[in-house]
């Protein structure tokens, strides 16, 4: 049998090698946020075949909207992401003008406009989201393996693993903010609280058959039990996963660019989630019930590791 459970260490310090880069660019860029968090307008527009997005550009910076950003989407379409601009007022009717006068005719296929205040709004209640998820999936995975010897071990481990999976999106999207100017909306967040309850779901598939086998096989170490139970379970991870990437990739492929990223977000995360439920969450149960995070403290503060301790109260036995 492949033994999974004995590289544990190799398989947290690849999960930090993956995730690193992405922590690094999130703490010094951030994130670029998008017009739902900051307030602005998307303004989606139809163009003729021979109309770059550096011309429409330029249009905007000469009316002041020097933060403007055009991206070119599919069948000659251009998404503006700029400040505040109303349908119907002078600001739009001048810049139709001046676009009109440097493009040629164009079509408003969309203008939609968020508030600051708003938009201050909608970081915190996605802000809060999370969080309430999180804290749900804590409290149900402890009820659901309440019988075991502990708990709250379990929905601790899930919650870990999948702030691992939420880490490693956000870091690639502070990645590409910073590369390529890619924003985070509204859709994102729809992302994150899916992939949480995909890496949730998969962890949960993966700790079950720990439960089952933990009756099953009553006599075997630990580790050895969870062991098995992650080699039992990989086959329906995986194939779960790679069913669910192709209707992703033909989503990423044909969807067209305004859910282009949202699908990239899912993309990242199943495959984090796929990992973290098999090489994170099930590793740190054997990593506390073996106490090695105790003993890893014990050793630089030089105290007797749990090991040790066992052996010196059964050198004590005779003596008594």
């Amino acid at each position: 049998m492949i033994d999974l459970i004995g590289k544990r260490y190799f398989w947290f310090l690849l999960s930090f090698v993956i995730i690193f880069p992405g922590l690094a660019s999130l703490a010094v860029n951030g994130v670029q946020l998008g017009i739902d968090f900051t307030g602005g307008t998307l303004w989606e527009i139809q163009v003729e075949e021979d109309t770059s997005s550096n011309e429409i550009q330029s249009v905007l910076e000469a009316h002041g909207y020097t933060a403007a950003r055009v991206q070119e989407s599919d069948d000659n379409q251009m998404l503006i992401r700029m400040d505040e601009l109303q349908q119907g007022s002078p600001e739009k009717a001048e810049l139709d003008a001046a676009l009109e006068n440097q493009i040629g005719p164009f079509t408003d296929l969309q203008l939609q406009s968020v508030g600051p205040t708003l938009g201050t709004e909608i970081r915190n209640r996605a802000m809060m989201a999370i969080g309430l998820a999180s804290i749900g999936v804590l409290l149900y995975i402890a009820y659901a393996f309440r019988k075991t010897q502990n708990a709250f071990l379990y929905g601790s481990c899930a919650i870990i693993a999948m702030l691992h999976d939420v880490a490693l999106v956000i870091g690639v999207f502070s990645i590409l903010g910073w590369i390529a100017n890619v924003e985070v909306d509204a859709l994102f967040v729809t992302a994150v609280l899916t992939l949480i309850g995909f890496s949730v779901h998969d962890t949960i598939v993966v700790f079950d058959r720990v439960r089952e086998n933990l009756v099953l096989r009553a006599g075997d170490r630990y580790e050895d039990i969870v062991n098995y139970s992650i080699v039992q379970t990989i086959p329906r991870s995986i194939n779960t996963t790679i069913t669910t990437l192709f209707t992703l990739l033909a989503l990423y492929l044909f969807g067209g660019a305004t859910i282009q990223f949202f699908i990239l977000a899912l993309i990242i995360g199943i495959v984090a989630g796929t990992y973290s439920s098999i090489f994170n969450a099930a590793q740190l149960l054997v990593v506390w019930e073996n106490r090695e995070i105790h003993d890893f403290f014990a050793r630089l503060l030089g105290r007797p590791q749990s090991h040790e301790r066992i052996e010196e109260e059964e050198a004590e036995v005779p003596a008594q």
